[in-house]
């Protein structure tokens, strides 16, 4: 299965159990976006967001569509496009809302460096 270094669209919520099952397994930090197709700043970020899943094979990065899935939006307490939750043996440990590229970058580093040590 071709996995790393790249963003997984979800579009149905079997898959999503999925990834946060696997996640659970291979204790792997997981990054999601929530983002929505009429959103500019959603856009805007998805680049950056692709750019970071290539440099860093260690993170699985998932992007999910609020209208498509709105159960995993809801489940998730998404009231804002983007945001992105940091997903942690299927617990969320942390969170930046809006296409903030340092801000994000920055708490993926820090929960990377928590899991080598860990």
């Amino acid at each position: 299965m071709a996995e790393e270094g790249q963003v997984f669209g979800v579009h149905a919520v079997d898959e999503w159990n999925q990834h946060l099952q696997k996640g659970i397994d291979n204790k792997k930090l997981i990054v999601v976006d929530f983002t929505a197709s009429w959103c500019g700043p959603c856009k805007f970020i998805a680049p950056f967001l692709a750019e970071l899943a290539k440099k860093i094979p260690t993170v699985t990065f998932l992007k999910v569509d609020v209208d498509e899935l709105k159960s995993v939006a809801t489940d998730w307490a998404v009231e804002a496009m983007p945001t992105f939750m940091f997903i942690k043996e299927g617990k969320i440990v942390d969170k930046v809302v809006g296409a903030k590229k340092d801000e994000l970058q920055q708490t993926i580093a820090k929960h990377i460096s928590s899991t080598s040590s860990a």
